[in-house]
């Protein structure tokens, strides 16, 4: 039975821990490395060198289609997979095209997990059915779908623009003839929904959706 060496890239500890314990009933599935970001990583393959990656793409610092690309021309036979909440198909093409050889989603089952796993050792590529449904879909009617769509309000589409156009919390507030509180709140709402901290990863992370252009 061929051991498959293998790293997961998480910045929550209890998605490493959960997937530590899933796959450790599986003997041929060795976990070797676990990183929480792309800094952490790059030094551990300095060292260490697994056969696989499971790289999460939303993390603090460098995300991880930027880090796939820096890990598949230090090493590209390290096999990476893209293991992610988001659905988007233009997160799946940016980290294919970076060196990704497969795309899961979060909620996979086990047994999909191992497929994957297996079959980018193997050489081959290997993308969640969902992602599969969803590529077939855009390929047929032009439009990108996505199961996770972030809902954005009028005025919250209008406040990510300026913010995306540097304007400050007091500028949008006078353009759009708002309160500065409500500016303040409307600013809140987007980063959580975006699942980010600041005004720059709002923006990037707005661009990386197609919420602005």
């Amino acid at each position: 039975m061929q051991t498959i060496n293998l790293g997961i890239i998480d910045d929550h500890e209890v998605v490493i821990n959960g997937l530590k314990a899933m796959l450790s009933v599986h003997q041929e599935i060795n976990v070797i490395l676990t990183a929480h970001n792309g800094e952490q990583l790059l030094q551990q393959l300095q060292t260490v060198q697994p056969d696989v990656l499971l790289m999460d793409i939303q993390m603090e610092g460098m995300d991880g289609i930027e880090l796939t690309r820096h890990v598949h021309k230090l090493n590209p036979n390290i096999r990476i997979i893209a293991f992610s909440s988001f659905d988007e198909t233009h997160y799946v093409r940016q980290i294919i095209r970076n060196g990704a050889s497969g795309y899961l989603l979060k909620n996979a089952a086990q047994k999909t997990l191992l497929e994957a796993i297996k079959a980018v050792v193997e050489g081959e590529e290997y993308l969640d059915e969902t992602i599969k449904k969803l590529m077939l879909n855009e390929s047929i009617t032009g439009q990108r779908r996505s199961i996770y769509e972030i809902p954005l309000t009028k005025r919250e589409k209008e406040i990510l623009k300026l913010i995306a156009n540097e304007y400050s919390n007091q500028q949008i507030a006078d353009a759009l003839f708002i309160s500065l509180r409500t500016v303040e709140t409307h600013r809140l709402n987007l980063t959580q929904k975006l699942g980010v901290k600041n005004a720059a990863g709002l923006v990037k992370e707005a661009i990386k959706r197609g919420l602005i252009e």
